[in-house]
């Protein structure tokens, strides 16, 4: 379970009034799947970063903290902004303790081989969507000639040398092929990767790379090839805008009946999300750096099925099947790439929705209106998923669990309230004090 983002207020829940359409315009943060691979790739560096556009979310503080804990110095210059100097780091360890809220901890195995030639990790925390193998990133690992064992529960490699290696990975997996990227970078010779990931983040992670005197090619396509230098020096680097969390504001604008400015995004990162909700009526303009998405009716059915980029991406599959909940129809939306990323669902049909799970897939048939009820985050985006569904139901809403929401959704309050939202953050001790005062 990761850690509360707002002091000891451990019982902390989203109080949602539902029927408001969103309104105005807002920012985007920066990627949180960007930020939790660059964070761990400073560490690469002979000398200080700077990286701006750093999401303020708790995945990130996580990592903030782990870092310096392994002895980086770090500096935060403005709000979204730090300065890294990874020259002081000598520990290799990464304990259970600091990745218990980090569903990326895995990514300072990469970095640390790659710098360090040793690495000790735990297994990574954050949301209970599914198991996260790490065989490919093992498979990558010893391609490159480490040694990788398990102690104590925690991931054990270990290098005299790497050395340039070709790699297919059997499954498209980010985090293997982050992995093997940053272990790459400084090897000797040419790492080739097939089968790799093609998300934004994997090609922000290689800009960065690169930008710091890296030799990678190929990002964003299904082979990547990664020539070894010896030094990488610091340099300055921004983190590309969030396209969950652009998504994520562009569904809640559809379901609401709205007409929402998106602002700091990258349009060609949510081709495939803007193509399924203009498949249901909606209205999606595309600026050079932002959308504009504009709703007036019940959204129409759709079938949507989540698969690797430039598929539709899985971590917006719960808000989307929020969308469809309200439809006029019956939809179905297949799981390409999570176990577990159902579980949202009863807490949809508590506010009643009409969804029936098998494996795999979900039949959704939209109801007229969902109600007010008391649900919880169940992860990261069902998390999300239950913020539009207050949003859109008649009567309130209370989401709790929302320690995960805190992991990927910087500013969520403010974001949506200046849309028109009615939604705030309150705690049982906002109530107890309450109750004192009166």
């Amino acid at each position: 379970m990761p850690k509360k983002y707002q002091g000891s207020a451990d019982l902390d829940k989203f109080v949602v009034n539902g029927g408001k359409r969103l309104r105005g315009r807002v920012t985007i943060s920066g990627a949180k799947n960007a930020a939790v691979a660059i964070l761990p790739a400073v560490l690469l560096a002979d000398g200080p970063c700077i990286i701006e556009n750093v999401p303020d979310i708790s995945d990130v503080n996580a990592m903030i903290s782990a870092l310096k804990i392994l002895g980086a110095d770090i500096k935060q210059l403005k709000k979204n902004t730090f300065s890294i100097d990874p020259t002081g780091v000598k520990s290799y360890v990464v304990s259970k303790e600091m990745a218990q809220g980090m569903r990326a901890s895995s990514y300072f195995l990469g970095a640390l081989l790659g710098c360090m030639r040793r690495a000790k990790v735990a297994p990574p925390g954050g949301c209970e969507i599914g198991l996260r193998p790490i065989d490919q990133h093992i498979k990558g690992f010893e391609a490159l000639g480490a040694r990788v064992t398990i102690e104590q529960g925690m991931v054990v490699a270990k290098a005299e040398k790497l050395g340039g290696c070709s790699v297919y990975l059997d499954v498209v997996s980010v985090g293997a092929t982050v992995n093997i990227m940053l272990a790459a970078a400084k090897a000797r010779g040419m790492t080739i990767i097939e089968n790799a990931a093609r998300e934004p983040h994997i090609v922000d992670l290689a800009n960065f790379l690169n930008s710091m005197g890296a030799d990678i090619m190929g990002a964003g396509t299904s082979v990547i090839k990664i020539r070894g230098v010896q030094h990488l020096k610091g340099t300055n680097y921004s983190i590309i805008p969030d396209q969950i969390e652009a998504g994520t504001y562009m569904v809640a604008a559809a379901a609401t009946k709205g007409d929402v400015l998106i602002c700091n995004v990258t349009p060609k990162h949510l081709e495939s999300i803007t193509a399924k909700l203009r498949e249901t009526g909606v209205t999606v303009e595309e600026g050079d750096e932002c959308v504009r998405v504009r709703m007036d009716s019940r959204p129409g059915k759709c079938n949507v099925k989540t698969m690797p980029h430039p598929g539709f991406p899985t971590d917006m599959q719960p808000q989307f099947a929020t969308l469809l909940s309200i439809s006029n129809g019956t939809s179905i939306v297949t799981e390409g790439v999570w176990d577990s990323r159902f579980r949202y669902a009863e807490q949809l049909t508590f506010m009643g929705a009409d969804i029936q799970v098998d494996g795999k897939s979900a039949v959704i048939t939209g109801v007229k209106s969902l109600k007010g009820a008391s649900v919880k985050a169940n992860d990261l985006r069902a998390g999300a998923a239950m913020i539009i569904a207050g949003l859109i139901a008649d009567g309130t809403t209370e989401i709790e669990d929302i320690e995960y929401i805190d992991r990927g959704y910087e500013c969520l309050v403010e974001k949506f309230s200046s849309l028109g939202a009615d939604i705030k953050r309150v705690s049982d001790y906002d109530t107890i004090n309450q109750l004192k005062a009166n």
